[in-house]
């Protein structure tokens, strides 16, 4: 379903519904693209350090405690901890690939984001202020890269987590020649 209404750019949070002479008509749908697939494995290796890191500690506690009463609350608590492992690095990045969407037009950038709590969040144009590219570690061992657009918005800047590195160097690239050609404040 489709659904268009006018954005005002006057508002601080940068949206919310509005007319005068900043009003924008930006269509209302879930944004076109989705972040590279080895954004997957980005997110799984994200996920690892803690539970490895809190099994090593109950293996290591499994070794030193004294088997009574410690042991059983011990495998219990690994279990758990295997449990969190698995969902972390299988279950949730799979579902955040699929859900995890984004779109530039020449009016605005569209992010998705968000699992159990899902985030829309739109950044006209005329308000970017700054883009910029970021490659962490991780990132630069994946070929991938994030794209965030600062805006004066309340709520922060909008990321693009997991995109293809050369494509994120594209599109910032594009947004910059985008936003110089707007007349707006950015404010």
């Amino acid at each position: 379903m489709t659904a268009t209404g006018p954005l005002t750019t006057g508002d601080p949070a940068g949206g919310g519904t509005g007319s005068g002479p900043h009003a924008l008509p930006l269509p209302l749908r879930p944004p076109e693209h989705r972040v590279h697939p080895r954004a997957i494995w980005w997110w799984r290796l994200r996920a690892l350090p803690m539970p490895v890191l809190l099994l090593v500690a109950q293996g290591v506690g499994l070794g030193l405690l004294p088997a009574e009463p410690f042991r059983p609350l011990l495998i219990t608590a690994m279990v758990l901890t295997v449990l969190w492992l698995l969902v972390a690095t299988l279950v949730v990045p799979a579902l955040r690939f699929r859900l995890h969407r984004w779109e530039v037009t020449d009016e605005a950038v569209y992010t998705r984001s968000g699992w159990l709590v899902r985030e829309w969040r739109i950044a006209p144009i005329p308000r970017v202020q700054t883009v910029d590219t970021e490659h962490g570690p991780l990132q630069q061992a994946l070929g991938l890269a994030t794209v965030t657009v600062t805006t004066a918005s309340a709520r922060g800047p909008v990321r693009i987590a997991g995109l293809e590195s050369e494509h994120a160097r594209e599109l910032a690239r594009r947004l910059t020649e985008t936003t110089g050609r707007h007349s707006g404040d950015a404010t």
